[in-house]
C-alpha cells in the first residue's frame, strides 16, 4: 500500500482536532477586554493542545517521510496514535472549563502519555518493517527524547492530583522539548 494514503488521512484526523479544539473557544458576552478573562484557562488549554498537536504532525510528517510503504500492521498502528490524539479536544476543553482541576490535568497527562506511547509503538513497527539498516531505523536511533517524555508524563500525571499547576508545567516543558522540530530524519535522508 501506497503511503500517501495514510499521510492524508493522518492530516485530515489532525485538522479535524484542531477544529473540534477551537470550537471550545466561545464567544464571551461582553466588549471589552475583561470579557475575556475567563476565557484564559480555556485559551492556555487550547495553545498547549495545539501545540502538541502541530508536534505530532510535523514529526509524523517527516517520520513518514522516511518511510518507503506501509503495511496492515503500520495502519493499525497509526490508528492507535490517532485514537488517542482525537481524545486531546475532550480534555483540554475538560482542563480548560474546570480551571486546571487537578483530575481534569491527570486525564490530559494520561492522554499525552497514551498518545506517546502510541507514537513510539508506530515509529518502531515502521523501523521494524523497514529493518535495522534502512534510514527510518536509523534515523529514529534509540528515541531518547520520546522516552524522556513518557517518563516525564507519567510522573506530571502523579502530581497532578496534589499539584496540577507544577503537572502543566511539566506538559509545557516537554512541549518545548519537542517544539524544535526532530532533526534526526531530515539528517539522515540529506545523506
Amino acid at each position: 500500500m501506497s503511503k500517501g494514503r495514510l499521510e492524508a488521512f493522518s492530516d485530515g484526523v489532525l485538522a479535524i482536532i484542531i477544529t473540534i479544539m477551537v470550537l471550545e473557544l466561545k464567544v464571551p458576552h461582553g466588549a471589552g477586554l475583561d470579557a475575556l478573562t475567563p476565557l484564559l484557562p480555556v485559551f492556555l488549554s487550547y495553545l498547549l493542545s495545539f501545540i502538541y498537536i502541530g508536534i505530532y504532525w510535523n514529526n509524523h510528517h517527516h517520520m513518514l517521510h522516511a518511510a518507503s510503504k506501509v503495511t496492515g500492521g503500520i495502519l493499525w498502528a497509526n490508528l492507535h496514535l490517532l485514537f488517542w490524539l482525537s481524545l486531546v479536544p475532550f480534555v483540554t476543553a475538560w482542563m480548560g472549563d474546570n480551571h486546571f482541576a487537578p483530575v481534569p490535568v491527570a486525564l490530559y497527562g494520561v492522554i499525552l502519555f497514551m498518545a506517546g506511547c502510541a507514537y513510539f509503538i508506530l515509529a518502531r513497527t515502521l523501523a521494524s518493517h523497514h529493518g535495522a539498516d534502512s534510514k527510518i531505523a536509523r534515523a529514529l536511533g534509540d528515541d531518547l527524547k520520546g522516552r524522556i517524555s513518557v517518563f516525564i508524563y507519567a510522573v506530571a500525571i502523579l502530581l497532578a492530583l496534589y499539584a496540577p499547576a507544577l503537572a502543566g508545567a511539566l506538559y509545557t516543558a516537554v512541549a518545548l522539548l519537542w517544539l524544535v522540530p526532530d532533526r534526526r530524519i531530515e539528517k539522515v535522508l540529506a545523506e
